[in-house]
């Protein structure tokens, strides 16, 4: 029987059964509690980053080396075909590839020159300046570009491209057509028909079809060929296929390195006439004696005649 209320004893007694169900309770709560669970460690070991950084620099120097190795024969190649011409040779230029920005150009940014070499050569209307680099991009050579300047600047900018070849996107250019077998285009369509011709459409077919784009720009004339193709001997081709271009765009009546001091002395001048005209007076000395002869020969024969009859 349980105490009344009120009473102390049993107030004490049931504290005390309040407090020990609460013990075992607990107990049981965390009797059947699971242990806690530990996550497995996700980061990566500070050791292996260091790995992986090693691995990558060994492979960019394998490339450097791989390239510079690819890169040296050419190098040699290109500075004694330059010193057989006569032209300068510079292994880089970082300013040079700035000049332009159509053609091959316009599908790469950041490009460096390599291997650059600079001079003049004869075409058939004179002695022109010429370019030739490695276009190098990322550390790649991605093209060889050849390029002869002109004496005046063309009035628009074209480039002609193998249908094969695609054609970058944001040029800004216009499709003029067909040129040939090539595609042609233009910053200015009439000003483009205005300039292109049959003998036009041959100079650019003579780079060849190894050459995926002959353009246009400036004052220039430039054509793009692969590496693997760039030898000396098909630059010199190349070269000449460029000049026969710069000579249609460009023509000129007189060589361009002739001087007026150059002319052979009195070659317009009518023959006995010389710069000092001493020659001359004597000519027309003679000139007028004989005529006082024929003259006086004239005037002689009828006295003859009358004395005879």
């Amino acid at each position: 029987m349980l105490p009344p209320p009120g009473d102390a004893g049993a107030s004490g007694l049931v504290t005390s059964a309040g407090s020990g169900a609460q013990r075992s309770i607990g107990q049981v709560i965390f009797a059947n509690a699971s242990p806690p669970t530990t996550l497995p460690p996700v980061g990566i070991p500070a050791w292996l980053w260091f790995v992986v950084a090693a691995v990558a620099v060994l492979a960019g120097v394998v490339v450097l080396l791989v390239g510079r190795t690819h890169r040296a024969p050419n190098n040699r190649e290109r500075r004694r075909w330059a010193a057989l011409r006569g032209w300068q040779f510079a292994e880089t230029d970082q300013v040079l590839p700035t000049r332009w920005e159509h053609g091959v150009l316009a599908q790469h940014s950041g490009p460096v020159a390599r291997d650059v070499v600079a001079g003049s050569t004869f075409t058939g209307d004179g002695r022109r300046q010429v370019s030739v680099l490695d276009l190098e991009v990322s550390g790649k050579p991605v093209a060889v570009l050849t390029g002869i300047r002109c004496r005046r600047e063309t009035p628009v900018v074209a480039e002609f491209w193998l249908p094969e070849v695609p054609v970058p996107q944001d040029s800004e250019l216009d499709l003029l057509g067909p040129v040939g077998p090539r595609y042609a285009f233009v910053t200015d369509v009439a000003a483009a028909r205005r300039l292109i011709s049959p003998d036009l459409v041959d100079a650019v077919e003579g780079a060849g079809q190894d050459v995926p784009v002959v353009w246009l720009e400036g004052d220039w004339v430039l054509a793009a060929v692969d590496p693997g193709d760039a030898d000396p001997g098909r630059l010199e081709q190349l070269l000449r296929a460029l000049g026969d271009l710069a000579d249609v765009v460009d023509p000129t009546d007189t060589a361009p390195n002739r001087d007026a001091r150059d002319e052979p002395v009195g070659q317009d001048e009518p023959v006995g006439q010389d710069d000092t005209g001493t020659e001359g007076d004597d000519a027309r000395v003679g000139a007028s004696v004989d005529r006082d002869e024929r003259s006086g020969r004239a005037g002689d024969e009828p006295a003859e005649q009358e004395a005879e009859s």
